[in-house]
């Protein structure tokens, strides 16, 4: 069974960037959510593209569920009983902070979702990326125009953050939490050390 490691965290928190970083050492297969698979990505276009608009939040939670079912199922657990390892930028603690949080569907009701999608898969390691407001409003501004979940709002996004770090703080055996301002190389050293902290066996790799 190979490892599955997530990275999680806010718009412009780096995680993209790191989950790429850490597949291309570990030689892992890198994927993502929403649109990790073709049906993925019709499904991502529903949930990001800003033509979509106003989207009830149950119908958005739903669509997310359905992305990651698929997901699982013909990609990542595939991966994993072959023996690969697996990065994946988002996962289930994505649902939980945005819809189960920020939307205020409840975490416990989106819990119960992401795992009937998931078959109860779960990371062996969720690495969280945090960084002050300002430099994920500076990073998002470099990247051009903002996608539907992007523009949500200020208070939206404070309350992702929040929500993030509730998370971790119950869960500490999984979550691990990782400064992610500085330089992409700094960061990097900081995913590696907490990686090496929780899976020994995979520093170097």
């Amino acid at each position: 069974m190979g490892r599955f490691v997530v990275f999680e965290g806010g718009e412009g928190s780096g995680k993209s960037t790191q989950a790429r970083r850490l597949a291309d050492r570990w030689g892992a297969l890198l994927t993502f959510e929403p649109g990790g698979t073709e049906v993925g990505q019709q499904l991502r276009q529903i949930l990001l593209s800003p033509e979509t608009g106003d989207l009830d939040a149950r119908a958005e939670a739903l669509l997310m569920a359905a992305d990651r079912a698929h997901h699982v199922a013909t990609k990542i657990r595939p991966a994993l009983n072959r023996g690969n390892d697996v990065v994946c930028d988002r996962f289930v603690g994505s649902s939980l902070a945005y819809q189960g949080y920020a939307r205020d569907l409840g975490i416990d009701e989106v819990q119960a979702l992401s795992t009937f999608a998931t078959d109860g898969l779960v990371p062996d390691l969720v690495l969280l990326l945090v960084v002050p407001p300002d430099v994920a409003s500076s990073r998002l501004a470099a990247a051009g125009k903002p996608d539907r979940l992007e523009a949500a709002g200020e208070e939206f996004h404070r309350r992702v953050a929040e929500a993030y770090l509730i998370l971790a703080a119950h869960d500490t055996d999984r979550w691990v939490i990782v400064d992610g301002s500085g330089t992409v190389d700094e960061v990097e050293a900081r995913v590696l050390d907490a990686v090496e902290a929780r899976l020994p066996s995979g520093a170097g790799a």
